[in-house]
């Protein structure tokens, strides 16, 4: 497990694949002009997010070499257990059994934050009690980085 003392925030794939479709959401400031807005803000996603992301990108035919650009500074934390046992671990704190890797990987890198657009499948006030994270859209967290 890695601790990081400074701003940590998982982010979600849906939040970098945001960036890639439109440069003018806060998914695409967040993760393009991030070194602006708070020191020691450390991004992190996993390995099941990374292939999550190549298979979307190459679904919706996205610039893969842009996916790679736009998350060089992510920091990736490797899962090792596999998709199943990852689902049948976290399935209490999703309501979307392929999310349940976000949820890994956020605990696994013990992060403050976890920004994803699809707030409604996660069981926010129980992520918040069991492992003291919260829960934001890409334009919450900028709201909160900026009350800083």
């Amino acid at each position: 497990m890695t601790d990081f003392s400074a701003i940590s925030a998982f982010v979600d794939s849906d939040v970098i694949i945001s960036s890639l479709i439109s440069e003018t959401g806060a998914a695409y400031y967040l993760l393009e002009k991030k070194v602006d807005l708070v020191d020691d803000l450390v991004f992190l996603w996993s390995n099941y997010s990374a292939e999550e992301c190549k298979k979307v990108c190459k679904c919706l035919n996205l610039d893969i070499d842009l996916l790679f650009e736009r998350t060089t500074f992510l920091r990736q934390v490797q899962l090792r257990n596999s998709l199943e046992e990852i689902q049948r671990q976290f399935a209490q704190y999703s309501l979307d059994k392929d999310d349940c890797h976000i949820v890994a990987g956020a605990v696994a890198a013990k992060v403050n934050f976890l920004i994803t657009y699809n707030k409604k499948d996660y069981l926010i006030e129980q992520l918040k009690k069991d492992f003291s994270m919260i829960v934001f859209s890409p334009g919450e967290f900028l709201q909160y980085l900026r009350s800083l």
